[in-house]
This record gives C-alpha cells, structure tokens and sequence, in this order.
C-alpha cells in the first residue's frame, strides 16, 4: 500500500469517528439587582445545533429550568408545546428587553442582545424582574 493511500485512509479514519460528547454546561442564573434565583438549572446553547433546537422537542419546563442561549437575539416558539418567558441580555449581561408568556407560534426579538434565557412561563412575574436588571451565572459542577 502505498503512503499517499495509507495517509488517506487515516485522514478518512479521523473524520469518520465520532467526537466525544461535549458535557451540558449547566448554571445558576441569579438577578442580582433583586437577589432572586431565574433558574437553578439553565442549560447552555452555546453551538449552532444546540441554538436551532432550542427547547423543540420537549413538553415544558420544570421549575427552576431554563436555556440560556449565546449568542442570540430573536427566538421562535414554532413547533413548541408550551409558553416560555424570555429575558434578552447584552453583553454585559443586564436585562435589555423582557418578554412573558410567549406562547406557540410567535417570533420575539431584541436587536440589542447578545444572549436570551428561555424560562419557565411566569418566572419573571414570580420573581419581579425588571428591565435593566443586572444578571450573573454561576456554572453547576456535574
């Protein structure tokens, strides 16, 4: 077997296999304008597949759930099953535009953003969050 054909089967090789499942990153999503937890669980979507997915595929969030979705600045509840509440975020992550009860086949939007956080509906009246608020996460060792 010649060099050129072994190298070509090794570069096939390579590209054939599967890559190592990258962990979930996972945080704790705290407002510390009003020191209340958004979410104690919030998943990262930090890839082009994991973004085009989003919440698709899943019958509702638990409480204290959420997907924080980098970068970002308009999401889409088509095919959903649930309402979520969205809370728009800059780069130095302060609340830029609120959004709750976003039910099924509606676009939302914010230009300004950088980021949005996909929450349960009704966690950001039941947590009195307000636009301008400053947000921090803390990640979750798995």
């Amino acid at each position: 077997m010649s060099g050129a054909r072994r190298l070509a089967e090794r570069l096939l090789a390579g590209l054939c296999s599967p890559k190592p499942a990258r962990p979930i990153a996972r945080f704790r999503v705290v407002d510390i304008s009003c020191n209340t937890e958004l979410a104690s669980s919030a998943e990262l979507a930090d890839t082009s597949a994991k973004r085009s997915k989003g919440l698709l595929g899943r019958n509702g969030l638990g409480p204290g759930e959420g997907l924080w979705i980098v970068p970002c600045e308009s999401v889409h509840t088509f095919g959903m099953r649930f309402a979520i509440d969205l809370v728009y975020l800059d780069r130095q992550h302060r609340i830029r535009k609120i959004r709750k009860n976003v039910v099924p086949w509606r676009l939302s939007a914010c230009l300004t953003a950088h980021s949005v956080i996909e929450l349960a509906s009704g966690t950001i009246q039941e947590q009195n969050v307000q636009r301008g608020d400053q947000i921090e996460f803390f990640p979750i060792e798995v």
